[in-house]
């Protein structure tokens, strides 16, 4: 997939649910993976051109593996003049260490997530962007049908008011096939995350049994995305109903 295409589709998510406002200044959570990078992309792309004047800042949070090589991160942060924060923790040390956590995903989510709230807010963000695309809204959806037994998945736009800070995710137009194509295209610098709960969790059985689906039956899963646009979920109207 070709940058410009890119563009198109996140920019279509940030009209149609108004994500972005004259100055705002908008975090990028950047974990070193495909996904975030390609909206690292995406955003200082957009910012040349787009009506409403707005800035970025990429974050990473360091869980503390030890093996988590960034330079090649900081390099493109250098080449695309995007300030770049990275938030040292001991995060891994913690829930594999000290907790020894046989199910580690959530607590080290929250974590991570307040470590990273904590950074936004020093850095004078106001907005912080994460990188899930149409395949994660699919996704969660399913995970919250089979585990919690309701129809639900995160919205477009997510204030947090304890934080004061409000979440945008620009990527829900694109699939995560489009996001591979990108990535091989221009060759992104992905890092490989060190956790080594990777690929074993909740989300990867969910991922499968969705490919399966989509096999079997194809379409699928654009079929539940347009289930959810049309299901009265909160933050989903595109008429500003909730």
């Amino acid at each position: 997939m070709k940058l410009q295409q890119v563009l198109s589709l996140v920019r279509k998510a940030i009209d149609e649910y108004k994500m972005i406002e004259d100055g705002d200044r908008i975090a990028i959570g950047i974990s070193g993976g495909k996904d975030s990078l390609t909206l690292l992309y995406a955003l200082h792309g957009l910012k040349r051109f787009y009506p409403k004047k707005f800035d970025i800042h990429a974050v990473t949070v360091d869980l503390g593996f030890g093996n988590l090589n960034l330079d090649e991160i900081k390099a493109l942060c250098e080449k695309l003049e995007v300030p770049y924060t990275i938030v040292k923790t001991d995060i891994a040390k913690i829930i594999f260490e000290d907790r020894k956590e046989s199910n580690p995903c959530s607590l080290c989510a929250k974590m991570r997530k307040g470590a990273l709230n904590d950074a936004i807010k020093a850095a004078g963000c106001n907005k912080v962007a994460y990188a899930h695309h149409k395949d994660d809204v699919v996704e969660t959806m399913m995970m919250s049908l089979i585990f919690e037994g309701r129809f639900h998945t995160f919205s477009p736009n997510t204030y947090l008011d304890r934080m004061d800070l409000t979440v945008i995710r620009p990527m829900i137009y694109m699939q995560e096939a489009d996001v591979i194509g990108f990535v091989h295209k221009y060759d992104v610098p992905v890092v490989k995350s060190p956790c080594p709960a990777d690929g074993y969790t909740k989300r990867e059985y969910v991922k499968e049994l969705l490919r399966k689906l989509n096999l079997e039956n194809p379409g699928v899963k654009e079929r539940m995305f347009t289930a959810i646009k049309s299901g009265n979920l909160k933050g989903w109207s595109l008429d500003g109903e909730q």
